[in-house]
């Protein structure tokens, strides 16, 4: 295998460090004109790890005017090079990044005038020879952030430079002070005095353009009066493509590195795609792009899976990076701000037990007003919890976008029940093991469903069949041999549970698995349980004859199995053959 290809710039975020290296690089400088066209200050609001640094960072060597000598060379092979735009390399830019201040709330005034500070010295000293001789020194004579910036405005209007302005991760630290100081320390720093608040009434009459990037609309609606966002690119579907990989973007991809010998023959292009899309793709921003424009890939996602395949020569183990696996940390966090837990917790299960959920996105709200559903709803949209998958109506229709994000639920679920009654979960390793391997799955089902009867106190978080589905969901999860698809469509209906081999990863799974749960109430009758089970068993084999669930089998055993429970016990549970 040649080693005469270009790297995954996976984990870099410095454009410049990308080209020098000669790293792979997605070119989407095609929306450097649109942006000008839009407008002047820029707002956009995307999940994490979509590659919005390394996109903000492109930007700045663009417009950059120390950068205008380099243009050439930086830029070469992609599009701007053929279409530059009026404005490349005509600004003085000011970068923040906001997720450098910190998490430490009880110093945030500190730490953030003191990384304004240094912030605004780079840029002095970056740009000086644009200024008179001494300008560099008055301006750093401010006592505080807001001061030099102060004094870096009257410098730069005063000798006529044009300023551009780059502010990613907007929102990182005062979404920390609203997860851990609450909902009037958010709102003192953010409203009337906050100093927060003073620093975005200055950024628009100082600066000729602006892009601030997040992760939440939360902070710019508190901050409206202060700073008036022209154009939210978040929802516009001009945009819509703009961050992460489309389809076609991902085949490319793979064809340079199948070309360059990086990949293995017998990988296909095909076969990667069919890999990651379940795990990656299928995110829709924008109302008017759903149906017409192809489902993006989390970029972050398809450069770790591209880096290890051609690193090692195999797909990862753990198609979840596992940097994200502390993400569920960031849905409890929002689940659990005020006093409206337990409808959002139910709004959680809902979303697991049926894959979506109908509603609105607000484009901006206060603070305050994020325990309403609508506003809750929105922001698991934009955290990329959930995405477009169609309209009813003047609504949309919500759902999980790809397993990655599931899984994400799936740990929330997990935590939730632990925290009621912990659970072993080693245990399950080996009964996982003869599931997938020797077909013995009684082990498995007996484990789990025993923590299901021991965990009575789980009826405080959801009641009945839902209770179920969203345990089973959790504990299924677990088990690495399988890629866990709850309500699986089929020709005649949906089947509760199919544990699909994860043969490329594991190709010793012998067995695959389709479950059918059924839930009785406490005082169902025997009658009304004999004709459940009857049903459930036409029901089953129905699904194991399904050609489409045939075709998944990958040369795997089918066991098709139903289990029926009454309150917290199981009645019946039973191989249908």
């Amino acid at each position: 295998m040649s080693n005469d290809f270009k790297r995954i710039p996976y984990g870099i975020s410095d454009f410049k460090q990308v080209r020098e290296e000669n790293k792979y690089l997605v070119d989407k400088t095609m929306y450097f004109e649109r942006m000008e066209r839009a407008g002047n200050f820029l707002f956009l609001v995307r999940p994490r790890r979509f590659g919005k640094s390394l996109f903000l960072n492109m930007l700045e060597a663009y417009y950059d005017i120390n950068e205008k000598d380099n243009f050439q060379e930086l830029f070469k092979g992609m599009y701007v090079v053929d279409h530059p735009t009026e404005y490349h390399n005509k600004y003085q830019v000011l970068h923040l990044d906001f997720s450098l201040v910190g998490s430490d709330v009880e110093n945030l005034k500190t730490n953030f005038s003191n990384y304004l500070t240094s912030c605004c010295e780079t840029f002095v000293r970056k740009y000086a020879s644009y200024y008179p001789e001494g300008v560099a020194e008055e301006v750093l004579r401010g006592k505080t952030g807001m001061d030099i910036l102060n004094r870096l405005n009257l410098a730069a209007h005063a000798a006529g430079c044009p300023l551009y302005l780059i502010v990613d991760e907007y929102d990182n630290f005062t979404n920390n002070v609203l997860n851990v100081k609450g909902q009037q320390a958010y709102h003192d720093l953010t409203h009337g005095t906050g100093f927060y608040r003073d620093v975005f009434k200055l950024f628009k009459p100082m600066f000729d353009r602006i892009i601030m990037l997040g992760v939440s609309p939360i902070t710019l609606d508190d901050l409206t009066s202060g700073y008036n966002i022209a154009l939210n690119m978040t929802i516009d579907s001009r945009f819509n493509q703009m961050l992460g990989f489309s389809e076609d973007e991902v085949r490319q991809m793979i064809r340079y590195y199948k070309d360059a010998g990086a990949i293995k023959p017998e990988v296909t292009e095909d076969s990667i795609i069919a890999d990651i899309k379940p795990w990656y793709d299928n995110y829709c921003f924008a109302e008017d792009s759903y149906g017409t424009e192809p489902g993006m890939f989390n970029s972050d996602m398809v450069c770790y899976y591209m880096s290890t395949l051609i690193n090692t020569g195999k797909k990862p183990k753990e198609m979840v990076d596992p940097n994200t696996k502390t993400d569920y940390k960031k849905l409890r966090n929002l689940i659990e701000i005020g006093n409206m837990t337990e409808e959002r917790r139910q709004t959680i299960y809902d979303i697991v037990h049926t894959g979506y959920t109908i509603a609105t996105v607000n484009s901006y709200f206060p603070a305050e007003s994020i325990t309403d559903e609508d506003n809750f709803i929105s922001l698991l949209f934009y955290y990329g919890m959930l995405t477009i998958r169609g309209t009813l109506g003047a609504a949309l229709k919500l759902g999980i976008p790809n397993n990655n994000v599931r899984i994400q639920y799936y740990n929330y679920l997990m935590q939730a029940f632990q925290q009621i009654h912990p659970t072993a979960l080693s245990q399950l390793n080996v009964p996982f093991y003869q599931a997938a391997v020797e077909g013995n799955w009684r082990p498995m089902m007996d484990y789990i469903l025993k923590a299901y009867h021991d965990t009575t106190a789980v009826r405080q978080l959801i009641e009945g069949e839902r209770n179920l589905q969203g345990f089973m969901n959790a504990f299924l999860s677990l088990d690495p041999y399988y890629l866990v698809a709850p309500e699986m469509e089929f020709s005649h209906g949906y089947c509760d549970f199919f544990l699909l081999p994860n043969y490329t990863v594991y190709p010793m799974v012998a067995h695959s698995y389709i479950l059918e749960l059924k839930y009785l109430k406490a005082d169902a009758t025997d009658a009304e349980a004999a004709q459940q089970w009857t049903d459930a068993v036409a029901q089953i084999k129905t699904y194991a004859a399904d050609a489409k669930l045939q075709s998944m089998l990958h040369g795997t055993q089918l066991h098709p199995i139903v289990v029926q429970i009454k309150g917290y016990d199981v009645v019946k549970m039973e191989e249908i053959r």
